[in-house]
């Protein structure tokens, strides 16, 4: 019997019937987390789920690790467009990091 644990939804890869992305469950995993502490930080999934995730990871690994590095460079593109957008914003919070 073959259970499908990873949907494409939204432009991304989720948990089938969750809310949980797998690129959540993947980092915890690239950082040397195992399945059995990953599940503890959502308990909404199940170890069965944790492990197929990962197994869907490590069978489409290439697929996923463009996807990974594609979000990566959206998200640093929209942080640097922030910054420009807030120059003053951002310099109180630097000034209030060194301040602490």
């Amino acid at each position: 019997m073959s259970n499908t644990y990873i949907q494409e939804r939204d432009g991304g890869y989720y948990f089938v019937s969750s809310r949980v992305s797998l690129d959540s469950v993947v980092y915890q995993f690239l950082q040397g987390e195992s399945p059995e502490s990953i599940a503890q930080s959502f308990p909404s999934l199940s170890l069965e789920q944790i492990y197929g995730g990962l197994t869907y990871y490590l069978a489409h690994r290439h697929a996923i690790d463009e996807y990974l590095a594609k979000s990566e460079a959206e998200f640093s593109e929209m942080a640097k467009q922030a910054r420009d957008a807030n120059p003053l914003l951002y310099e109180k919070l630097r000034a209030a990091r060194t301040n602490v």
